[in-house]
């Protein structure tokens, strides 16, 4: 009876006063290190001569909160066991797997409020899905399935980089301005959760030729990291950045202005060019110490002793592994395309998971 009665008294504290519980997982950097409660990633990890201290191997799973308000389109992406789409199923089953992706030795993932291409590459997209409305607030069910999976983030130690927008979805905001609102209630909810593990990805490849507002194309976005960066609560701000098109270096003003850089390999089919965007994005004028992550990259090779990945590693940047189902391949395979099986299920996620497991000594 004491142990409930002092459950049932905290719970009500919490409600009564607003306080958030203290948080699992905290991210920091230390110059291009990435820390977890302090210590760096991987600390004293070594694999084949390469340091993995301090790296951050992730994930492209943009789709865990994925739903489509458009409802000429929304029975495209029913499960074949139902034959009805179910986001909250979706969601559910995003978490289930979680636990696995990390004794795998996965340490973050990036997860996106508008999404990607269901279908990869390619595609032409009448499909809605945002967690944001046309005037920039936050959609409550769409941002009730992101803290489940931030939740279960926090619990595991994971690191969650969350994208804002992504391109084939922005127009369906009015305008610039709500751009810049989606932004700050997107900050605002992270702050009023208390999450210490999410790192702030604006806009999945800003300089991709479809994106229709013009505050996130390549030549403004470095204002929507700043706004971001502005708002700072109880002496707390989100690290913030945005990424690129593939086999692309980031702009000057990207450079100086975010809190760590990120890098697309698609696109990148000798790993030798993987080692040369390190470099060359190293040696922009405006580079400071910071970390650099690729957070997508579709070439694979596991099983060769030279890939992205390794380039990747070797050069002292993160990777991080991106899947979609090809045409014809069954229902396990990819992460992007949806409906997703997020399990372990595929040749492609076994080779990258048990070379994970590998790399990280998990």
């Amino acid at each position: 009876m004491k142990k409930t009665f002092f459950c049932c008294s905290f719970i009500f504290i919490i409600l009564l006063t607003g306080c958030q519980p203290k948080p699992n997982t905290v991210v920091t950097f230390e110059g291009e290190q990435v820390l977890i409660n302090g210590n760096p990633t991987l600390e004293g990890v070594t694999w084949n001569g390469i340091d993995m201290e301090g790296l951050l191997p992730n994930s492209r799973m943009v789709q865990g909160i994925f739903d489509d308000l458009n409802p000429e389109t929304v029975d495209t992406w029913n499960y074949e066991d139902t034959g009805e789409w179910d986001p909250e199923r979706n969601t559910n089953e995003f978490v289930a797997a979680m636990e696995s992706w990390r004794e795998h030795g996965l340490l973050a993932f990036t997860i996106n409020m508008q999404g990607g291409s269901p279908f990869g590459y390619g595609n032409p997209r009448p499909w809605y899905n945002s967690a944001l409305d046309s005037a920039g607030n936050l959609r409550a069910d769409y941002m009730a399935r992101l803290e489940r999976i931030l939740d279960e983030s926090d619990r595991l130690g994971m690191v969650s980089i969350l994208g804002i927008y992504y391109f084939g979805q922005d127009q369906w905001l009015e305008d610039d301005e709500a751009v810049k609102n989606g932004v700050v209630n997107t900050i605002n909810w992270l702050h009023g959760k208390g999450y210490r593990n999410v790192l702030v990805e604006i806009a999945n490849e800003c300089n991709n030729r479809k994106f229709e507002r013009e505050i996130i194309k390549a030549d403004n976005v470095h204002e929507l990291i700043e706004l971001a960066q502005s708002i700072e609560k109880k002496g707390y701000r989100y690290p913030v950045s945005v990424s690129y098109n593939g086999n692309t270096l980031p702009g000057e003003l990207v450079t100086e202005v975010a809190d760590f850089i990120l890098l697309h390999g698609n696109g990148v089919n000798d790993p030798a060019r993987i080692t040369e965007m390190v470099r060359l994005t190293r040696d922009m004028g405006t580079y400071t110490p910071k970390p650099i992550i690729f957070n997508e990259d579709d070439h694979y090779l596991f099983d060769s002793t030279m890939n992205n990945m390794v380039a990747a590693f070797k050069a002292g940047a993160s990777w991080g592994y991106f899947d979609f189902r090809r045409g014809g391949e069954s229902y396990e395979a990819g992460y992007q395309s949806v409906p997703v099986d997020w399990s372990i299920s595929h040749e492609r996620k076994k080779a990258f998971f048990e070379k994970l497991k590998e790399v990280t000594g998990e």
